[in-house]
């Protein structure tokens, strides 16, 4: 809750005119207590992860031959039904696991020092917050991420969210219910390592899950604007994770590349990647084109040396 419950009474406090922004924060959240302002965390989530995968959805259901070729794994074909129980799933682990996580995860909120009052941060501390996020969460997901392809781990948690060897949008929340939990943890500690403003933490988790929607959709087209970002992995990058599945070695990070290549967790995924090349070649040698599919072909993985 806000220490000024005015506009006047803010703008003397921090001797200066507020910004837009801060007034429309100061009118929504004067007078609700902290605890509330975090549990919109949990709102958030919901509903973009009901809004976001539905581009792909109506994409994927209405098998236009304009799109299909970018299609990664091209022959399968996820109906209403499949996306509708695949919700219906993620749902539940959201109200039953996430839900009373968020709730209990209040005073370590307040502990670590994510503030809520004004001023609010501006765009570039945003976005050098938000960059200082991502890399902590994708290299220490990254290990998480191998060590739930253990035989114990696989078998335990990890093979639920293998269960879709060719993911869709709505698939990318969709595990073991101490999945979520152990996979939430790197993401709570950027914000931990680098607190920041209450909307930054908001934005954080929204962005974090589009991302894993992204890469989860099953689709991957040439004019995304995240094929711009230096080492982002991608839709196709992380789809060849699922294709291979059980007996992965290949592409453990979550969103960029670098620590697959460092650690040589890629091999699988550059070799595939190299067939993949030659068989489009020799397609558009012969008058045709495919972009984007390689389900036609066995994968063939390597484990890191």
């Amino acid at each position: 809750m806000l220490p000024y419950q005015n506009l006047h009474r803010a703008e003397a406090a921090l001797d200066r005119e507020l910004t837009i922004a801060e007034k429309l924060w100061l009118n929504y959240s004067a007078n609700k207590p902290d605890y509330l302002l975090h549990y919109h965390n949990i709102l958030f989530l919901i509903l973009f992860y009901s809004i976001a995968p539905l581009p792909y959805m109506f994409i994927e259901l209405s098998r236009s031959k304009r799109i299909e070729k970018h299609k990664i794994q091209s022959k399968i074909k996820n109906s209403f039904q499949d996306m509708l129980k695949c919700y219906k799933d993620v749902m539940q682990t959201f109200i039953v696991v996430v839900g009373p996580l968020q709730v209990s995860s209040y005073p370590f909120i307040k502990m670590i020092g994510i503030r809520t009052s004004l001023s609010l941060p501006s765009g570039g501390e945003m976005f050098w917050q938000f960059l200082v996020y991502f890399l902590i969460e994708d290299y220490t997901a990254y290990w998480v991420h191998r060590l739930l392809h253990s035989n114990w781990g696989y078998e335990k948690i990890h093979h639920v969210h293998h269960e879709y060897s060719a993911p869709m949008g709505f698939a990318a929340p969709y595990a073991h219910w101490s999945e979520i939990l152990i996979l939430g943890m790197p993401a709570f500690l950027g914000p931990a390592v680098v607190p920041g403003h209450i909307t930054t933490y908001w934005l954080w988790f929204v962005l974090r899950q589009m991302e894993a929607i992204e890469i989860h959709s099953g689709y991957d087209f040439s004019w995304s604007p995240t094929r711009f970002i230096p080492f982002y992995g991608g839709a196709k990058y992380h789809d060849y994770h699922h294709y291979v599945g059980r007996h992965s070695q290949s592409n453990f990070a979550s969103v960029f590349t670098y620590c697959d290549y460092l650690y040589g967790t890629d091999k699988g995924y550059r070799y595939h990647k190299s067939i993949l090349r030659m068989m489009e070649e020799t397609v558009e040698r012969n008058g045709g084109h495919r972009e984007g599919s390689y389900d036609s072909m066995p994968a063939q993985d390597f484990k890191s040396e």
